[in-house]
């Protein structure tokens, strides 16, 4: 088990989101295709683009920055180059866990959870939505909750990240059987309930991924 108190250097976090963009590429089509049931059916090419670009300025650098500053540039081009409301909204998201972490000396739990809260706080204060409107949100407050009652109960690190991607993964589902509430989805009535919300599936797998590649850093595979 991982400490709460256990932390990582900013240099064992440059793959987070180098991983998070492979997750989004390769998950186009099918992101794509869940928006597609009560959608435009582009939230996979839209999200692949703005992650495709974010990937092509991390390659023009020396080096892969450490996770702020990575986050940063995420948020910059999510903000400018993903269309509709999705790219405000991540881009809010990443940019405040960026500003959050940027003046941590290294990533630990309280910060983890702590950027994980102030992301939360920016998609809400930007996109209006609440629980229960079958958006991202629905993943983000269960995911921010679950990993602050596992920190505040003590648990190690590890059971703090896996708390958040278990309680993500439900609130994805969640949305399954919600009635649209804001966006093109909401026009169509009862007609929105019993399909995933796109966004919300685009959430769960970033959350998963950017968890995973926390666990992997701290616990490196044995060889």
């Amino acid at each position: 088990m991982l400490s709460p108190d256990a932390s990582l250097p900013w240099a064992a976090t440059v793959q987070a989101v180098p991983a998070m963009i492979e997750t989004i590429r390769s998950q186009r089509d099918r992101l794509s295709e869940i928006d597609g049931a009560i959608g435009d059916g582009d939230h996979g090419v839209n999200m692949s683009k703005g992650f495709g670009l974010c990937r092509q300025s991390l390659d023009a650098l020396p080096a892969l920055p450490p996770l702020p500053q990575a986050l940063q540039l995420l948020a910059r081009s999510l903000m400018d180059d993903i269309g509709g409301s999705m790219g405000p909204l991540y881009g809010s998201l990443f940019l405040a866990m960026a500003d959050t972490l940027d003046s941590r000396p290294w990533l630990d739990a309280a910060g983890f959870g702590a950027a994980l809260a102030a992301g939360t706080e920016a998609v809400l204060d930007m996109g209006g939505a609440r629980a229960g409107d079958k958006t991202l949100v629905d993943v983000l407050l269960p995911a921010r909750d679950a990993y602050q009652q596992a920190l505040a109960s003590g648990e190690g690190w590890s059971q703090c990240l896996q708390a958040m991607q278990a309680a993500a993964a439900q609130g994805l589902e969640s949305t399954r059987m919600m009635q649209a509430r804001l966006g093109r989805a909401a026009r169509l009535g009862p007609r929105s309930v019993g399909v995933l919300d796109a966004g919300a599936a685009s959430c769960e797998l970033l959350l998963r991924t950017l968890a995973a590649a926390v666990l992997r850093a701290v616990k490196p595979p044995a060889d």
